[in-house]
């Protein structure tokens, strides 16, 4: 298919989804659709309407293609054909006059709310056929600078003066617009400061404000009055306001569960003694729910006379050992099988102080049964984390504690063209703070060795030396990091939510320091570490993606994302190590195609490969995919993905990344997907077929339907979990 083809074929199905229905067929006689919402303000331009937005009671839905989806149905459901129509379309917003009373009183409100006194909204209704338009119309009313403010404090006890020495941080100032809605924030704010410095169960309630508008017309002269009960309590409650210490520390947890009792002393920030705090009580919380071996964290405070506070901490246990199974599989018309199985085994409270462990088993087998081609892959790891920060003790750190991870593995692979063993080793921290998850490795060590390599394959790589320079034994030592962002931490999200995820390797500067001492290879210039020259590289790769959920329960959702990542090499490397290169293809990327088999660049398949091996220095890759119900438990999906990886360095000027012809080097694919959603586990079966395939030659790169099915031209995967 050429473009010109192409595009025809999107301009008949715009066409087929324009003429199929209009979006109000399904309206029954006296509905109507409600097409769009706005606010207007007539006197103030400079109001931000984004402050009154959620109080509107009834939105428009998006126009999405499965509004007209649903739309197919008609008024009346009469076969099941039509019931499928409705079930994974999305209904259009129906005009209900009741919620638009309703939010003229809500919009009314919320403007007293913000200090816009005696403001008026009106509601336009336009009604074009079967669809309706509404505008709310704000006339703002009148706001009263704050022209003075006086404090009535309780005399007794020290709370007087704590507050005056708290003034400089109140909110409220002269010269500001009175509101309910700042008097609320400085209450919010003021409790707090208070509850951290001592005392114990004081609240925004404490508070009253009187607002005079008639000593200065057009103004308002406030009075802050905190009184010794709450607006809750008459004055027969009264008591002096005081700083409370902590009484009492128990932690109850079943004997079953083996912990040492000083790691939960240490990990607790609740101390016998100490000024009570608020924060002191929040950071112990999240200390205790930080750890894997619980479940749940119950903490109560206890008011035991006039100035002491005693504290019982309840802690549950969770499921402390178990099996975690991961299974990929794909497969094309080539013949070509693969299967990658992961067994792991977590226990986590190994040493009976919440320390996890982590031993994993994973395997990678690729054959094809017409040739008895295949390439096998073993590997193991065990890793253990602490939960605490090595070096440094627990007092360092108000909050909580980033974890220590050590870990080790061993991987054997075996291809027809070499075998390999790879041995590798970190050391490093894992920190989260709210949605930000931390990696730092300050030490992580790869150690390749290559054997029994097939001589037809060695012979090849003589000719293509920045090839042959990443089949070599070598040594990698670094450091690495790794930032992560995301709004949802679920492992199967069912909202919106974004994500952001960064990833910087930097190896072999430290061991370049020591290149005097180190003996220099002859033939190719690199210095040697026990007669094996080590890597010298910077990688980082960037990870953005969103999910846009939608529809009856946020079953319905566009999910997009986009991976960039580049590597160079300098310094004792020519090239890159082969394992940090880029790849495309597979279950999770370019699902048009296997793994390791897409580019670089324009390139074709690598002849000395018998299974593909088709890697690169850069990576650019774009993926959107559309998720639907079809029934009971099964999702549906479409998705499309465009990407490739580059060479930035070598002879063949096909891989290489050049700005004049990127966009015709992109490989494109789409598919469809089959997804069974069981909540807390999601399994799926995606058919990716090729749209546009760069390697071939330059009349033959658009693939139409009738190549969709043809040789190499799709691939089928099996996978657990979204693909992003």
């Amino acid at each position: 298919m050429g473009k010109r083809g192409f595009h025809i074929l999107c301009l008949a199905l715009l066409l087929f989804l324009a003429a199929a229905c209009s979006t109000t067929r399904s309206l029954r006689p006296g509905e109507y659709r409600l097409t769009d919402v706005k606010v207007k303000v007539e006197n103030d331009r400079r109001f931000k309407t984004g402050q009154v937005d959620s109080y509107i009671q009834q939105k428009p839905g998006s126009r999405t293609p499965m509004l007209y989806v649903y739309n197919w149905s008609g008024q009346t459901v009469d076969n099941k054909l039509d019931e499928i129509w409705r079930k994974i379309g999305t209904p259009p917003v129906i005009y209900n006059p009741d919620l638009v009373n309703a939010s003229v009183e809500n919009l009314e409100k919320r403007l007293e709310y913000l200090g816009y006194y005696g403001s008026k909204v009106k509601a336009d209704v336009r009604v074009k056929g079967k669809k309706v338009k509404v505008n709310y119309i704000l006339t703002l009313g009148k706001r009263y600078p704050i022209d003075g403010i006086t404090f009535d404090v309780p005399e007794r006890g020290d709370f007087r003066e704590d507050f005056y020495r708290d003034t400089a941080q109140i909110t409220i100032r002269p010269g500001q617009f009175l509101s309910e809605a700042a008097l609320e924030e400085e209450t919010i704010r003021g409790a707090a400061h208070f509850r951290q410095i001592g005392y114990y169960g004081f609240n925004k309630n404490y508070y009253h404000f009187e607002a005079d508008t008639l000593r200065t017309p057009g103004t308002a002269f406030l009075k802050m009055t905190i009184g010794e009960y709450t607006r809750n309590e008459t004055a027969k409650s009264a008591a002096p306001l005081r700083r409370y210490v902590f009484g009492d520390v128990d932690i109850f947890h079943p004997k079953s569960m083996k912990v040492r009792e000083r790691f939960l002393r240490n990990i607790n920030t609740i101390r016998p003694g100490n000024p009570y705090s608020e924060v002191a009580v929040n950071n112990a919380y999240t200390r205790l729910s930080s750890l894997r071996m619980l479940s749940s964290v119950n903490l109560e405070l206890e008011q035991r006379d006039s100035n002491v506070v005693d504290c019982k901490i309840q802690l549950t246990p969770a499921r402390l050992q178990g099996f975690k199974l991961k299974l990929e599989a794909s497969t094309n018309s080539t013949g070509l099988f693969g299967i990658s199985p992961e067994l792991s085994y977590y226990h986590k409270n190994i040493f009976h102080g919440g320390e996890m462990l982590n031993l994993s088993f994973m395997g990678n087998f690729q054959f094809r049964l017409s040739d008895h081609v295949s390439a096998t892959e073993f590997g193991v790891s065990a890793g253990i984390t602490l939960p605490r920060f090595v070096g440094l003790p627990y007092s360092f750190f108000e909050g909580t504690i980033p974890n220590t991870e050590i870990k080790a593995s061993y991987n054997y692979q075996n291809r027809p063209e070499y075998k390999r063993d790879i041995i590798s080793t970190s050391f490093g921290y894992i920190g989260r703070h709210k949605n930000l998850h931390s990696q730092f490795y300050p030490m992580k060590l790869n150690i390749v060795r290559l054997m029994n390599i097939d001589m037809k394959f060695l012979a090849a790589l003589l000719y293509n030396p920045f090839m042959a320079a990443s089949y070599i034994d070598h040594f990698d030592l670094g450091a690495a990091g790794n930032l992560y962002y995301t709004t949802n931490s679920d492992l199967n999200p069912k909202t919106s939510y974004h994500y952001a995820m960064l990833q910087l390797n930097v190896a072999g500067n430290l061991l370049s320091l020591f290149n005097p001492l180190m003996r220099t290879d002859e033939d190719t210039g690199h210095h040697l570490l026990w007669n094996t020259p080590y890597s010298q590289y910077i990688r980082a790769e960037l990870t953005l993606g969103r999910t846009f959920c939608f529809g009856k329960d946020n079953n319905q959702g566009f999910a997009m994302r986009f991976v960039a990542g580049i590597g160079y090499a300098y310094g004792n490397s020519s090239t890159m190590p082969f394992e940090q290169h880029f790849f495309a293809g597979g279950a999770n990327s370019m699902r048009g195609w296997q793994a390791r088999s897409v580019g670089p660049g324009f390139s074709p398949m690598e002849t000395i490969f018998v299974i593909p091996s088709q890697t690169g220095d850069m990576k650019l890759e774009a993926d959107v995919e559309y998720r639907f119900p079809v029934f009971w438990k099964i999702r549906g999906a479409l998705f499309a993905e465009a990407g490739n990886v580059w060479d930035l360095k070598g002879s063949d000027a096909t891989s290489m990344f050049k700005m004049e012809n990127f966009y015709e080097s992109l490989a494109a694919d789409w598919g469809v997907g089959v997804r069974l959603d069981l909540d807390f586990i999601l399994v799926r079966l995606d058919l990716g077929m090729q749209l546009y395939n760069p390697s071939l030659s330059q009349g033959s790169r658009w693939l139409g339907p009738k190549q969709w099915f043809g040789e190499d031209r799709y691939a089928i995967h099996f996978g657990v979990g979204y693909p992003f």
